[in-house]
């Protein structure tokens, strides 16, 4: 049984995750950490042998390798995107940025480029649950975001800096509380600027980096040394969880 701590409330939940990898010596290698992690796996070695298993019973994760023996990982991830928003991790050789952006694009929840820590798997499983954990509970009274001082109230659509209201304009505001709200994910440069603008894949994203240029100079004491913001380059940005 998995206990998780959300907001100082201890919930208890058996995770089970999908591990789609067709090298049976990974296969098992992190099937071993996430039991010995408390988390329930089951695993698939095609495309086929895992959309059977996700259609017969779907996982509250997925591990995903887009190199498979029968098709393209991505098939996958888009047909899993069309019924179920559950957490994808796509952990894959192919490290160009062009991929990671591809899979993001295509809805995976987060990139990890082989090899990798288990370490850092874990932590970025963990933030996965967070994540699923908050869709699923905090629908209504959202808690404000908290990091070093930054304070985002998204009931009262106020954003304070060590106690200090800043203004922010409409189109940066919306940039800033949506990753917020998906804080600890990395959202590529053409979700941002669909969800704010609208525009489709391929526009140019010159609109974005003056925006965020104007938030970081707003918010950061050093915009070139941030600590609200990162930028993913070649990706898109990020902000760090919430420290309550």
């Amino acid at each position: 049984m998995k206990k998780i701590i959300l907001n100082g409330v201890i919930r208890m939940k058996e995770w089970s995750v999908l591990i789609i990898e067709d090298e049976k010596s990974i296969c098992n290698f992190l099937s071993t950490i996430l039991t010995n992690n408390g988390y329930i796996t089951r695993t698939a070695m095609t495309g086929t042998e895992a959309i059977q298993q996700i259609k017969k019973q779907v996982p509250d994760m997925i591990l995903l390798d887009l190199g498979l023996p029968d098709m393209d990982g991505t098939k996958i991830l888009e047909m899993v995107r069309k019924t179920s928003d559950l957490p994808i991790i796509v952990i894959s050789a192919r490290g160009k940025e062009e991929e990671k952006v591809k899979a993001l694009d295509l809805g995976a929840d987060d990139y990890l480029s082989k090899p990798f820590g288990t370490n850092e798997l874990l932590a970025r499983m963990r933030t996965e649950v967070r994540h699923s954990i908050r869709k699923n509970h905090i629908k209504v009274n959202q808690r404000p975001y908290r990091h070093r001082g930054l304070v985002i109230d998204f009931e009262k659509h106020s954003i304070q800096l060590d106690g200090n209201y800043i203004h922010l304009t409409q189109n940066e505001y919306k940039i800033v509380t949506l990753l917020a709200e998906n804080a600890g994910k990395v959202l590529t440069h053409s979700h941002i600027i669909h969800h704010i603008w609208g525009f489709q894949n391929g526009e140019d994203n010159k609109i974005l980096r003056v925006n965020m240029a104007n938030i970081r100079r707003k918010f950061e004491k050093n915009p070139a040394e941030p600590m609200y913001i990162f930028t993913e380059v070649g990706i898109g940005y990020r902000m760090p969880e919430s420290e309550a």
